[in-house]
């Protein structure tokens, strides 16, 4: 296997040149994320960190179930694109972009509900629960922007616009970071400067990234008339089992910190910080997993099988040595990073009690971010649900309750396992249902 993918260079350069604009817009995305938890990390109470992880906790869940919206679109337009069908392109475009505004109208709508069930999972004292109950209706309204940038992203990793792509996300963190300064340090909102900015952030790039689709698929207005219902029907069909794969998966993430939460304010806050490192993580890796989506879609749209196997080789190769890397980034720099995160001395101490779980977690997680995007460019929604539903079943929940007595250091074991059994069944299901063969 090694010599086989050591003896293309070009096939390197091929991934590369999608890979790389991903892992430095994904990189810099929690980098400047870092920048954001730093400025309410060194307001004078840690009630202000917690609060906004609460609440961003609650956003990204109810954002990363509508997740399936980039990743149909990925597989689909790569498909398309492989197939040099660009009336199919922009079919799908349209769907996904009048799904995520009506989608994000619903979430908007169901605001009481949202928040009820959060403070049914979440312990806070009445000033927790006030800021990050702000912090929640603020950002709502940013949520049909978001979604449609699902979209936005789906079709240009798709057609293997990596850089436009890179520019959408580092354009969103970093007016994201220049509005958390103004609104935050210049005009003392605190938490609401903080949803302000990041609902700010969402609308403007949005609006950008129409006008890439406009440019790049001559998309106009006349071609959100021509609604189909078998599409809206296929689309419905397909994305069902990623949204229960979605919602499996933030289950157990929102476990983290929900459950943190009734280990003090403190491990809430020293969670917030250490979910910096697993996003700089996860990114990272699906900088690899999102050329893999691409090139995949069109080994597939192609009928190439062979082309399909060497892309799964060759992006499995570099996931790997990225998760080495990113070990070893942790292991000499991890405390490093903690104190520019934050200030308050005992969030300090309680993150890096947590350290060593993110140091090993790039090995063991590289392998189902990966395979995600194997799944994505194959549009296989079936057997992401089965895993991510087998992961769940057989490694979080049972890690979890057998582990309660170790309190916050149990969440993270149970997340390491979730993270590697998620690899081994995709792993498995890859191979009984022979998918790389196109037979599946």
């Amino acid at each position: 296997m090694l010599q086989s993918v050591l003896k293309n260079p070009g096939d390197h350069r091929t991934l590369f040149a999608i890979a790389l604009p991903m892992i430095i817009s994904n990189i810099a995305a929690p980098l400047l994320g870092l920048v954001d938890t730093a400025i309410i990390g060194h307001l004078p109470d840690a009630i202000y960190l917690s609060a906004v992880a609460i609440g961003a906790m609650a956003i990204n869940f109810v954002y990363l179930l509508a997740v399936f919206l980039r990743m149909s679109t990925t597989g689909l337009v790569a498909q398309s694109f492989g197939a040099d069908d660009i009336h199919s392109q922009r079919t799908f475009a349209v769907h996904g972009l009048l799904f995520a505004v009506v989608l994000g109208v619903v979430i908007i709508a169901l605001q009481p509900l949202i928040l009820w069930s959060l403070w049914q999972l979440v312990s806070a004292s009445d000033a927790l629960q006030l800021l990050a109950t702000d912090y929640i209706r603020i950002r709502l309204w940013g949520t049909p922007a978001a979604l449609s940038m699902l979209v936005i992203l789906g079709v240009l990793l798709g057609r293997q616009q990596a850089r436009s792509a890179m520019v959408l996300v580092i354009l969103s963190n970093l007016i994201n970071v220049i509005l958390d300064v103004v609104l935050i340090i210049g005009l003392g909102m605190n938490v609401a400067g903080a949803a302000w900015a990041s609902v700010s952030a969402e609308w403007v790039t949005a609006l950008t990234g129409l006008f890439f689709l406009h440019r790049g698929l001559t998309l106009q207005l006349r071609h959100f008339k021509q609604i189909s219902l078998k599409v809206c029907k296929d689309l419905l069909t397909l994305n069902q089992n990623i949204f229960i794969r979605s919602l499996v998966l933030q289950l157990c993430m929102a476990v983290m910190t929900a459950y943190a939460s009734y280990y003090g304010a403190t491990t809430v806050a020293a969670n917030a910080v250490l979910m910096q490192f697993l996003m700089l993580i996860s990114l990272g890796l699906d900088g690899v997993a999102y050329a893999a989506e691409a090139l995949v879609g069109q080994a597939k749209g192609q009928r190439n099988a062979a082309r399909l196997k060497h892309w799964f080789r060759l992006s499995l190769f570099w996931s790997m040595l990225f998760a080495v890397s990113y070990s070893l980034l942790f292991l000499f720099t991890g405390s490093a990073i903690i104190r520019l995160i934050t200030n308050i001395p005992e969030v300090i101490r309680v993150a890096e009690s947590y350290l060593p779980w993110l140091i090993v977690m790039p090995l063991l997680a590289h392998w189902s971010y990966l395979f995600d995007g194997i799944y994505i460019g194959l549009s296989q929604s079936k057997a992401m649900r089965d895993s991510m539903l087998l992961a769940a079943l057989f490694g979080f929940v049972p890690a979890w309750l057998l582990t309660l007595s170790w309190q916050n250091h149990g969440l993270w074991f149970a997340l390491s396992l979730f993270m590697l059994s998620r690899g081994v069944w995709q792993w498995l299901l890859l191979q009984r249902r022979q998918m790389l063969t196109l037979t599946s």
